[in-house]
């Protein structure tokens, strides 16, 4: 079968080929996020910047659950498609998406209640707090076709057709730029307009996603699907679960230190906000080849091959490795100019010092992100999820701890500080695990 490539190529070309339209897909879907960032900030003000800043850390937390949610689930699909059960495959697929469209439904729900709460609690500055709460409640109407895109694409990725997600991405990143400036720089619509921009475009996508992988399954013969199996549920939940916390880490600990930032004021908040979306640009590689080692240690542990898997993990930290090489040198040779594409060449002093700071500090550690996210994708692939979980957890603590008791004090550089000590710390944790050999034992199926 033409998909099968992940269980017999060379594992170094496997993931190659597999990660590589993950990685251009997520670049895509992170310059959109950064063309929202870069309008609203040169052609509306800093403070809308600040405003679409302080919703991010937010924000992210539910893209990372959607996300999270549909690698845990294409775990059991990548098992299923390697042992070649194509029936219990297509049952698991849609008793995912119908999980997640319907807590989709729920946190939008409840985000829309509650979005003002939230907003305060993280000690959102005065000047920007309305039109931040303005961005989020647009932004949480859209919240199930966020879930059922991304969902879809975890989907696509565990049948090995990660260049069906890639051109989706790339249609609504265009798609969304497009609504961008005319929705900011001929409506006038400021930040609600970015919101809609990037509603109108994920709906789309996930509509037209959803329509490829009906097509995509009517070309396989298998036996009766049923819609929802409450049976796959508890596989699905075990590696599910672990998934959105690993995923949700580093927005989880963002947004409990917000309020930190935040405290700083809007000329820092919107340096930082700049920078972060860089960071997640830059993030980006080494989470598609985590994403890759996932389903490409699914699919081998299915077809009983986890020689194959060790092999696989060795090639990932070589293109970590490689990544964060290029990452560095972009950064310490380009950072004034690529935060000038958010504040403009006569931006504030502050916010362009806090950016510029945080992109050169963090530029050294990419690499630290890049062997974490490698080994935990082999845990989770493998279903092994116990220290994933604890890794991840301890990473969090870490951060969110020595920023919130040391920022205060000593300053805002802080807050960056602890984040390669938090990467470290989870990587420590996962590859201990890894080394000892316990993620060979675990099958779901």
């Amino acid at each position: 079968m033409e998909n099968d490539y992940l269980i017999q190529k060379k594992p170094l070309n496997a993931l190659i080929i597999f990660s590589l339209p993950i990685i251009i897909g997520n670049l895509f879907q992170q310059t959109y996020t950064m063309a929202d960032s870069a309008i609203v900030g040169r052609y509306v003000s800093e403070q809308a910047l600040a405003a679409v800043g302080a919703s991010y850390s937010l924000t992210n937390i539910f893209i990372c659950i959607a996300i999270g949610g549909g690698m845990g689930a294409s775990v059991i699909v990548s098992q299923y498609f390697g042992a070649k059960n194509y029936t219990k495959m297509k049952t698991a697929v849609f008793t995912s998406l119908i999980v997640f469209l319907v807590l989709s439904i729920l946190l939008g729900g409840f985000g829309l209640l509650f979005s003002r709460e939230i907003m305060a609690a993280l000690n959102t500055p005065n000047d920007v707090f309305d039109t931040a709460i303005e961005y989020l409640k647009i932004y949480f109407i859209g919240l199930p076709f966020l879930f059922m895109y991304n969902v879809l694409s975890a989907m696509f990725n565990a049948l090995g057709k990660s260049r069906i997600p890639l051109c989706f991405l790339i249609f609504s990143s265009i798609l969304n730029i497009i609504l961008d400036w005319i929705l900011v720089t001929q409506f006038h619509m400021g930040v609600a307009g970015v919101a809609w921009a990037t509603l109108i475009a994920q709906s789309i996508s996930a509509v037209l996603s959803f329509l490829v992988l009906i097509l995509q399954f009517k070309k396989m013969k298998t036996g009766y699907s049923k819609l929802f199996a409450g049976e796959e549920l508890l596989p699905m939940m075990k590696i599910s679960l672990p998934s959105i916390l690993q995923q949700s880490t580093v927005s989880i600990g963002m947004m409990l230190v917000q309020s930190v930032v935040n405290g700083f004021g809007s000329e820092a908040l919107a340096g930082f906000s700049a920078a972060m979306r860089i960071e997640a640009i830059c993030v980006v590689p080494m989470s598609g080849i985590g994403n890759a080692v996932s389903s490409y240690t699914a699919q081998n542990i299915g077809a009983h091959k986890e020689k194959r898997v060790t092999e696989g993990y060795h090639a990932a930290n070589k293109l970590v490795l490689v990544c964060a090489a290029i990452i560095f040198l972009i950064l310490e040779l380009f950072n004034r100019q690529i935060i000038a594409l958010f504040l403009g060449t006569d931006g504030n002093s502050l916010a362009m010092s806090t950016g510029r700071n945080y992109l050169t500090f963090m530029g050294h550690f990419f690499c630290l992100i890049g062997f974490k996210m490698a080994v935990d994708g082999l845990l989770r692939g493998a279903g092994d999820m116990k220290m994933f979980t604890i890794a991840n957890l301890v990473n969090l603590f870490i951060r969110v701890f020595i920023a919130m008791t040391f920022a205060p004090r000593y300053g805002i550089a802080m807050i960056w500080y602890a984040v390669p000590v938090g990467w470290f710390a989870n990587w420590i944790i996962s590859f201990i695990q890894y080394r000892t050999g316990k993620w060979k034992k675990i099958y779901h199926f």
